[in-house]
């Protein structure tokens, strides 16, 4: 008897194995409950036979009324009556043709019976658990489907939109086992970082807006993706929508959609590493497209506001960034959202080459600014068109300004606006945020001599982001006479094979002609063979009008 005491082992040894990875837990929790039975039916049968072997009429016992000669009989013979006895009694069966014959064997069946009882309430919660368990994703599922049919049915949805439910609920019950996003957010960052480098770096540095930028960028990019399943003729995101996140395709293909007067247009197809959302994300407009799955696809998911603060920590790679943007966006000339929304585009295509990249900026604080250079503005004095120049007002103006928000983040931020009253003039407005420093550049041309006149900085000082009550003053110029002509000198280059300018061949310095098609027969003469039809900015950005070009610029040519 005391040998049982060895039995707490046994329970150790399954317990090890229910832990250990190597075997599967449903058949090692299976062998541990038939271990169990077949455990407690031996030793019943075993404790029976005993009590039935020491009782001193043999006649009078369970065993000897059907088997009066059974100490002749083999041990096995023995064995397999004692162990039906145990079973059919375990079992609740019950036959009737063992039965006990003595207060004995009845004191002792009445606790075995009793012990049967916890013993059947043990085995079937176990295996209950474990069916449950393993059907629970297909009930849940079941659950979902009925909840979104009759939600459907009750709020009287097109069977479209209906169809559209069923079928995310089916793709996610279907990819679930693939994405397990819940398992890795309860991973450490450093094995998070291993995973998502590992399956999401190559796809990300092939996508085209992360051309050239550095692996660090890259690789703190790759911790803010996620994958996720979308099922056909389903919408990703829709057109006009506020833009908030960037997807690249990993599988499937979807078209991108435009909607004029109530009809759907593709505009393109966009399939395995193509992206899209990022022109309404980075330009900050809305979505320019309806975006619609044609085929099971999987996407990787990059939110709007992480890949702005990324871009902030990484200023180099946010310049090669943007650029890559703007040269696909050049390619497309015949994108919607530029046709039909071309003031609100083109104020945040001037940000992409303003100084210190001002697109950098916290939104607040670009919102802010466009309305207080709105203000300043309005009050810049213009020039008189006939003398081509004159100087500023005497008296010095006052503005006040409230300043709204929070502190800001450095940077410069530059504003255009043609002043209203003379054809020709252009205004320049540079805010250095960290100075707090606003330089006005009031330039104005000749009509008769197309030259050009551009005055001395004025310097208007920014009161403290938290007092309202300080305002910005700006001071007179000193010396108008400084108001002079100017010859400008530019830097013509071949335009380079690709954005990041590393093919770029040495310039020729030449004084800034007239007209643009001066700078293109000039560049004929310079570079032989070279028939250039289009003139860009040193940040890639093309010249249509030949004023806008300032004295040290590096311009260059391209052969359409």
């Amino acid at each position: 008897m005391l040998r049982l005491w060895r039995l707490h082992r046994v329970s150790s040894l399954f317990a090890r194995l229910e832990k250990d990875i190597r075997f599967n837990y449903f058949w090692t929790r299976c062998s541990k409950l038939i271990s169990v039975t077949l455990f407690a039916v031996h030793c019943a049968g075993c404790f029976n036979y005993m009590i039935a072997d020491r009782y001193p009429d043999p006649e009078k016992t369970w065993i000897g009324a059907v088997m009066p000669t059974f100490r002749s009989e083999s041990l096995w013979a023995r064995y397999v009556t004692a162990l039906y006895w145990s079973i059919t009694t375990l079992t609740t069966t019950g036959y009737g043709d063992l039965h006990a014959e003595n207060p004995r064997e009845m004191l002792f069946d009445i606790c075995y019976m009793l012990f049967n009882l916890g013993l059947t309430a043990y085995l079937i919660g176990n295996m209950t658990n474990l069916v449950v368990h393993g059907t629970s994703r297909t009930r849940s599922f079941r659950d979902s489907i009925q909840s979104a049919s009759e939600f459907a049915s009750r709020n009287q949805l097109p069977d479209k939109i209906k169809q559209q439910m069923l079928s995310h609920f089916c793709l996610q019950f279907k990819t679930e086992g693939l994405s397990q996003q819940a398992m890795l957010n309860c991973l450490p960052k450093g094995i998070r970082s291993g995973i998502a480098y590992n399956l999401f770096f190559t796809i990300i540095r092939k996508a085209y807006l992360f051309h050239g930028v550095s692996n660090s960028f890259i690789a703190e990019l790759v911790m803010e993706v996620q994958a996720e399943y979308f099922p056909p003729m389903e919408d990703i995101m829709l057109q006009n929508e506020a833009a908030a996140d960037i997807y690249i395709i990993v599988s499937g293909v979807a078209n991108l959609i435009t909607t004029a007067n109530g009809n759907e247009q593709v505009y393109e197809k966009v399939e395995e590493g193509d992206m899209f959302g990022e022109v309404g994300a980075l330009c900050d407009i809305p979505q320019p497209f309806t975006c619609r799955t044609t085929t099971l696809s999987q996407l990787l998911r990059i939110r709007k506001i992480r890949l702005t603060e990324i871009m902030q920590e990484h200023k180099e790679d946010s310049k090669i960034l943007m650029n890559n943007l703007f040269q696909k966006l050049k390619l497309h000339e015949s994108l919607p959202e530029l046709k039909q929304l071309d003031r609100r585009f083109m104020h945040k295509y001037e940000l992409f080459h303003a100084p210190q990249e001002a697109w950098l900026l916290p939104q607040p604080y670009l919102q802010y600014t466009e309305h207080k250079l709105e203000d300043i503005g309005k009050k810049i004095p213009t020039f008189c068109g006939d003398h081509g120049s004159t100087k500023l007002a005497a008296e010095t103006n006052q503005m006040r300004l409230t300043q709204q928000g929070n502190s800001h983040d450095h940077g410069n931020y530059m504003a255009t606006d043609g002043m209203a009253g003379e054809e020709g003039e252009r205004n320049e407005v540079h805010i250095n945020c960290e100075t707090k420093e606003v330089s006005i550049h009031i330039n104005s041309e000749d009509c008769d001599a197309a030259s050009h006149w551009q005055t001395d900085h004025e310097t208007v000082r920014l009161g403290s982001s938290h007092n309202t009550s300080d305002g910005i003053t700006m001071r007179e110029n000193q010396d108008s006479s400084n108001i002079k002509s100017s010859n400008k000198r530019v830097t013509i280059h071949t335009y380079p094979r690709n954005a990041a300018g590393s093919l770029v061949q040495n310039g020729k310095l030449i004084n800034l002609p007239g007209s643009l098609d001066e700078i293109f027969e000039i560049g004929c003469q310079k570079f032989p063979g070279l028939r250039p039809t289009k003139l860009f900015s040193g940040d890639y950005a093309e010249i249509d009008d030949i004023s806008v070009i300032r004295d040290g610029d590096h311009l260059f040519l391209l052969q359409m």
